[in-house]
């Protein structure tokens, strides 16, 4: 595929560097932003404008299969998706950080109207940021949760703790409930898939995928919790702690919110119906105690500052808060913030980049997700017709990867090695991102 990536942003490069092996990439950039680190990938470098119909026309944009625009301005993304569509009906993908423009943009009133010059798809970080936090927050204990086969199975992730019964007990000897597999393990930082053989250790971050039922069993067996999340602390009234907020009202949730900036306190106050909203700074640590933060079921710190957001959640893990997810905007950033105690650590960019790995698939192949801060994926396949009747047990897969779902009818399995796989099968895949090409053309080839 002929890929036009418009901007040299922290996602463009994310979005760069996990395609341009695969893929034709051309970097189209405003003169003097283009970084060191663009040199290192396979890809075209354009100095240009994106609303420039002279340079696109030079760069012969019209063979262009994709083009997505993430520059740091919003307005010059909208024009660069307007001017292409110009030389030809190309799919395009438009990055937005403002909350007026986005609602601008995906009204039902935006809908109505229908013309050449349509953006395609618009991807507002923070949104899907906020979308994952909220998933997140409502299993208890939870690191991790993605909802599969269209929520009949889910992904969790769980730190095993000292009172774990799983503690130096290998895979095979853990009695757990029927329908419920471990497809990953994250240890020291290092995600890998284990075997049967493989011993649990404390502190771990084990993945489990299974069917609702099985999990929740799991999660009272495994993990002694039956307790939902009630009370949540936001530190951070920006777009993100705002949409949380009122998500977290619906489900009746009882929230208390930290913002310092006093108009946006007015703001938030006024359209918020049941949150407290408090005007201070999130790193005082007498407002803090003052107002009990660090006593609710879940603390979320979401403003776009790492290192506000690393010290308020310091300061809170210190007070002694039980769950703490926190936002991080630099995403190498995201192995610090979990090496020092953070217990979830999520990242808009992150978010954004599996929507935008979906639009690049080969046919019939999706990311659903990404793990660990892109170190694993699970993907979404149907298996062709030309594949022959196999248990899983007799695969040989050209990497490592273990089939965590398969969608069979109505049928939602959990598979062991004697479960067979037929035409049309639709599998969720938990593998290394390394790997994720080698499955791939295993299933395709």
């Amino acid at each position: 595929m002929d890929i036009l990536i418009y901007g040299t942003t922290e996602i463009s490069y994310l979005i760069a560097s996990r395609l341009h092996q695969q893929h034709n990439i051309t970097i189209l950039h405003d003169p003097d932003e283009l970084s060191e680190k663009f040199g290192s990938l396979d890809a075209r470098i354009v100095e240009g404008s994106g609303g420039d119909l002279a340079v696109l026309e030079q760069i012969e944009a019209r063979k262009t299969d994709l083009f997505i625009a993430c520059s740091a301005l919003d307005e010059a993304n909208i024009v660069a998706c307007w001017t292409i569509k110009k030389i030809a009906d190309i799919e395009t993908i438009c990055f937005i950080g403002k909350a007026s423009l986005y609602k601008n943009f995906s009204s039902s009133t935006h809908n109505r109207y229908h013309v050449r010059y349509d953006i395609d798809s618009i991807i507002w970080p923070e949104k899907l940021l906020t979308k994952d936090i909220f998933r997140i927050i409502s299993v208890p204990e939870a690191l991790d949760v993605e909802y599969l086969a269209g929520g009949k199975a889910k992904l969790f992730e769980y730190r095993i703790k000292e009172d774990s019964a799983m503690i130096d007990t290998s895979i095979m000897d853990c009695k757990f409930p029927k329908n419920v597999l471990i497809p990953g393990i994250t240890r020291e930082g290092k995600l890998f898939i284990p075997k049967g053989s493989t011993t649990i250790h404390l502190h771990d971050k084990v993945f489990f995928i299974g069917v609702e039922t099985a999990l929740e069993t799991l999660a009272v067996d495994f993990f002694k919790h039956d307790k939902k999340v009630k009370n949540v602390s936001i530190i951070g009234g920006g777009s993100v702690g705002y949409m949380l907020a009122e998500k977290l009202e619906r489900t009746n949730k009882k929230v208390k919110l930290i913002e310092q900036d006093p108009e946006r306190c007015e703001f938030l106050a006024d359209s918020l119906k049941s949150t407290l909203v408090l005007q201070g700074n999130g790193t005082d640590l007498e407002l803090l105690e003052s107002e009990a933060i660090a006593a609710a079921d879940a603390c979320i710190c979401t403003t776009n500052n790492d290192e506000k957001n690393l010290l308020c959640s310091l300061l809170i893990k210190q007070l002694g808060a039980k769950r703490v997810v926190t936002r991080v905007e630099n995403i190498q950033n995201y192995e610090l913030f979990e090496r020092v105690g953070i217990d979830v650590v999520v990242s808009p960019k992150a978010s954004a980049l599996t929507e935008v790995l979906n639009r690049v698939q080969v046919q019939n192949v999706d990311v659903l997700a990404l793990i660990e801060g892109g170190k694993g994926e699970v993907l979404r396949l149907t298996i062709p017709d030309t594949f022959k009747e196999l248990q899983i047990k007799d695969l040989k897969l050209s990497a490592n990867a273990i089939i965590g779902v398969i969608i069979r009818g109505h049928q939602v399995l959990i598979p062991n090695g004697d479960t067979s796989l037929f035409p049309q099968d639709r599998l969720k895949i938990f593998t290394m991102k390394e790997d994720s090409d080698k499955i791939k053309e295993f299933f395709f080839r």
